[in-house]
C-alpha cells in the first residue's frame, strides 16, 4: 500500500481512543465477528443467538448463507452495522460439491467450467430474498479441485449476490444433464478467511471467560481493502457532524483512490470516523482544493474530538 503524505502529524491530544484500548462496551458496540456458520440454522437465527450471547440490541450479517451452507459469516454489531453498504458488496469465495445425474466426459466438464468465468446472467432461485429477475454477476475464478464419478469438488470466487446453487444447475444445463449442489462452504468474505473464524461455542466461551476482545474484532479491520484517508484531529468533529471532507483536512491518503468509490475516513489514532464516496482521485485530493469525500455514514460519536 502506497501513501501520499500531505503533512506529517501524530495525534498528540487526549481525544479519541485507539481501537484496541476501547472499553469493553465500546469495543463490542463497534465490533464485528467472523463466525463459522454451522449447517442447519438460518442466518437470521444466528443473528438472534449472537444478540443473546453478547446481550446487544442489534447485529447484522454481511451476505446470507442458506441454512444448509457453512463457513465465513461476517456479523456487524450495533454501530458497526453502518458498514453494511461496503461489507455486503465484498467479494466472496466458496468451495462446493455438485452432483451430475448422469455420467459426463471429464474433458467436457472442464471446458464448460472454463466457459463460466467472467460475467454471467443469473436468475435467482425461487427461495431467495430478492426479486426473481435475471441479473448479471461476475465470476472471477472457477476451479475444479477434483472429479470423482459424478461428484465435482470446485472452488469459485465471485461478486457479491452470486448464487452458487444456481451455478450448479446452470452448469448441468450447459452439460445437458440435471445437476444440483450437494454441499457448500463459504471460505472467504471480503478480506476475511476461514483462519479468522470462531464458532458459536467459541463466542460463548470467550464471553463467559471475559475474553471478549479475543472473539470480537474492531470494525476497523473490515476496511482493510477499502481506500483510506487520514485526517487531522482538528477535522474530526466536522466530519462527525456530517460535513463533507475537504482536501485541506487530509493529512495523508492512499495513492490509488478513484473518483466515485467508497472511502474510509480515519483519525490519526486509527479510529474509523466515517465512510463516504470520493469526489476526486488521489492526486487531485493531494493538490487541489474542494470536497474530497462526500460523507455517507458517520461511525464516530459527535463530541469525541472538540469543535474547531
Amino acid at each position: 500500500m502506497a501513501w501520499i503524505v500531505k503533512k506529517h502529524e501524530a495525534s498528540l491530544t487526549d481525544y479519541g481512543t485507539y481501537p484496541g484500548a476501547r472499553s469493553i462496551k465500546d469495543y463490542v458496540d463497534n465490533g464485528i465477528i467472523i463466525l463459522d456458520k454451522p449447517s442447519g440454522p438460518t442466518c437470521n437465527q444466528i443473528d438472534t443467538w449472537v444478540k443473546e450471547i453478547l446481550n446487544i440490541n442489534k447485529c447484522s450479517h454481511a451476505g446470507t448463507l442458506d441454512p444448509r451452507a457453512t463457513g465465513v459469516l461476517v456479523i456487524a454489531i450495533e454501530n458497526a452495522t453502518k458498514l453494511m453498504p461496503i461489507m455486503l458488496s465484498s467479494k466472496k469465495e466458496y468451495v462446493g460439491i455438485m452432483y451430475l445425474h448422469k455420467d459426463v466426459d471429464q474433458e467436457k466438464i472442464r471446458k464448460v467450467f472454463d466457459d463460466f468465468v467472467g460475467k454471467v446472467k443469473q436468475l435467482p432461485p425461487l427461495k431467495s430474498a430478492v426479486a426473481r429477475r435475471e441479473r448479471i454477476r461476475e465470476i472471477y475464478y472457477l476451479e475444479i479441485i477434483e472429479i470423482e464419478g459424478r461428484n465435482i469438488l470446485f472452488k469459485v470466487g465471485c461478486q457479491a449476490g452470486f448464487y452458487v446453487r444456481r451455478l450448479a444447475v446452470d452448469i448441468g444445463e450447459r452439460l445437458g444433464v440435471k445437476s444440483h449442489l450437494k454441499e457448500l462452504r463459504r471460505t472467504k468474505s471480503g478480506n476475511f478467511e476461514e483462519k479468522d473464524m470462531i464458532t458459536l461455542q467459541g463466542l460463548m466461551d470467550g464471553v463467559a471467560q471475559n475474553k471478549v476482545k479475543e472473539v470480537v474484532k474492531p470494525m476497523e479491520i473490515a476496511m482493510e481493502k477499502t481506500r483510506k484517508v487520514i485526517v487531522f484531529d482538528t477535522t474530526v468533529d466536522n466530519v462527525c457532524n456530517g460535513s463533507p471532507l475537504y482536501t485541506g483536512g487530509i493529512a495523508r491518503l492512499e495513492d490509488n483512490i478513484k473518483k466515485g468509490e467508497w472511502v474510509a475516513v480515519f483519525s490519526n489514532k486509527g479510529e474509523l470516523i466515517a465512510i463516504g464516496k470520493s469526489c476526486m482521485k488521489s492526486k487531485d485530493m493531494a493538490k487541489k482544493k474542494g470536497i474530497a469525500v462526500k460523507i455517507d455514514r458517520v461511525l464516530m460519536k459527535k463530541g469525541t474530538y472538540p469543535k474547531q
